[in-house]
C-alpha cells in the first residue's frame, strides 16, 4: 500500500511539474515583457546594454514589418468588401450568348440603329470616367479658346477617392491639353479643372452636362461632377450608346480620345501619358472614338465607336469584372460580328 501511494504520488509530482511549466510557457508567450521581468539574470552592464539594443532593434524591424502586412491585408480586405454596383444587384449573374465578363452590353449598328447584341442595357449604373465624353462634349460645344492658359488648384485635388495625379497644384496647361489628358489618359484633374474654369464655375458646369444629356434623350443618366469619381454619376448603355454617337461626329473628340500618347512640359519635367485604352494601340482595330472608366463602384467600363466587317458600331460595355475583361468583351463581340457578316 505504501508503494502504491508513494508511485501515485510521484506521477502526481510529475503531473504538477508538468502543468507548472506549461503555466509558465503560456505565461511567457503571452507576456513576453512579464515572463522577462521574473526570470532576470546578473549580467554586466555593458553586456546588458548590448543585448537590449540589439533586441530592441530586432524587435521595432518584425513589429514595423508585421504592421505594414496587417495593413495591406485589411486593405485588401476591404478592397474585396466593396463590389461593383451590378454585382451587388446581380447583374454579373446574367448568362448571354458571348458569355461576356460584363454586367452590361450593347452593340448597335451606327448607321441603321439596328440592335446587334444586348445584355441588361436598360440597367442604370456608375459609369466612372465615362462621364469625361460628356465633359468633353460640353466643352467642345462651348468653343472656349483652346489655348487659355488654365491653373491646377487644389479644389481638382481629388479627395473623395484619394486617387493620384502627376499634375501638381500649381501646374498651368492649355484648355486644349487638359481637354486631350483628360479624354486620352482619364486625368482626373484635368477634368475637374475643365469644369471649374468654365464660364460660370463647376455648378454650370454639371448643370449644362445633364441639359445636354435631356437634349440627347438619355433620361437615365445623371451627373453630379466632371470626373467620374463620384458613384453618382450613372446611365445606361442605351443612354450612353446616344451619347457616342452625337460624340463621334465631333472631330476634336475623336482626335483626342483616340491619340495612342501625349506629352507635356510641366516646369522643366516632360510628362509621358499614354491611352487607357489598348486596343487604340492595335492595328487590326479601326476605332473613331473611345472612352475607359473605372471605379469600384462601377467596375470595368469601355465605350467605343468602331467599324467591324464594314460596318460602324457603337459598343457599350458596363461593370466588367477583371482588369481586362473590357477589352476580351470587345474582341469576342468583334469577332461574333465578323461571323455573322
Amino acid at each position: 500500500m505504501f508503494f502504491f501511494n508513494l508511485a501515485s504520488s510521484g506521477r502526481l509530482l510529475r503531473q504538477l511539474a508538468l502543468v507548472t511549466g506549461l503555466s509558465v510557457t503560456l505565461f511567457a508567450l503571452a507576456s513576453p515583457e512579464a515572463y522577462a521581468a521574473t526570470n532576470k539574470r546578473p549580467i554586466s552592464k555593458t553586456a546588458k546594454n548590448t543585448k537590449v539594443k540589439v533586441a530592441t532593434k530586432r524587435t521595432v524591424r518584425k513589429s514595423s514589418v508585421s504592421s505594414k502586412r496587417v495593413a495591406i491585408r485589411e486593405k485588401a480586405v476591404v478592397s474585396l468588401a466593396l463590389p461593383s454596383v451590378g454585382h451587388q444587384t446581380g447583374l454579373q449573374s446574367s448568362a448571354d450568348l458571348l458569355n461576356l465578363k460584363s454586367s452590361v452590353a450593347l452593340v448597335i449598328d451606327q448607321n441603321t440603329n439596328e440592335v446587334l447584341f444586348s445584355k441588361n442595357d436598360k440597367a442604370v449604373l456608375p459609369i466612372a470616367s465615362l462621364t469625361k465624353l460628356m465633359t468633353g462634349l460640353v466643352i467642345s460645344g462651348a468653343q472656349l479658346p483652346m489655348d487659355e492658359m488654365i491653373e491646377i488648384t487644389q479644389d481638382d485635388v481629388d479627395l473623395e477617392k484619394g486617387s493620384s495625379s502627376r499634375l501638381r497644384v500649381g501646374t498651368v496647361l492649355s484648355r486644349g491639353e487638359l481637354l486631350h489628358l483628360a479624354l486620352m489618359s482619364s486625368e482626373n484633374r484635368a477634368a475637374n479643372a475643365l469644369g471649374r474654369s468654365f464660364p460660370g464655375g463647376a455648378a454650370v458646369f454639371v448643370q449644362l452636362m445633364n441639359v445636354k444629356a435631356r437634349s440627347l434623350g438619355m433620361l437615365s443618366t445623371a451627373y453630379v461632377e466632371p470626373t467620374g469619381l463620384s458613384s453618382k454619376n450613372q446611365s445606361s448603355a442605351r443612354d450612353l450608346a446616344k451619347l457616342v454617337d452625337v460624340a463621334s461626329g465631333d472631330p476634336l473628340l475623336r482626335e483626342l480620345s483616340t491619340s495612342p500618347g501625349y506629352q507635356v512640359a510641366v516646369g522643366n519635367r516632360t510628362l509621358q501619358y499614354n491611352n487607357t485604352n489598348r486596343l487604340i494601340k492595335n492595328p487590326s482595330w479601326d476605332i473613331g472614338l473611345q472612352k475607359t472608366g473605372y471605379i469600384s463602384e462601377a467596375g470595368r467600363c469601355l465605350v467605343m465607336q468602331t467599324k467591324v466587317a464594314g460596318r460602324n458600331l457603337i459598343m457599350v460595355f458596363l461593370d466588367s469584372a477583371g482588369k481586362l475583361s473590357r477589352l476580351g468583351d470587345a474582341e469576342r463581340v468583334r469577332s461574333w460580328v465578323e461571323s455573322i457578316h
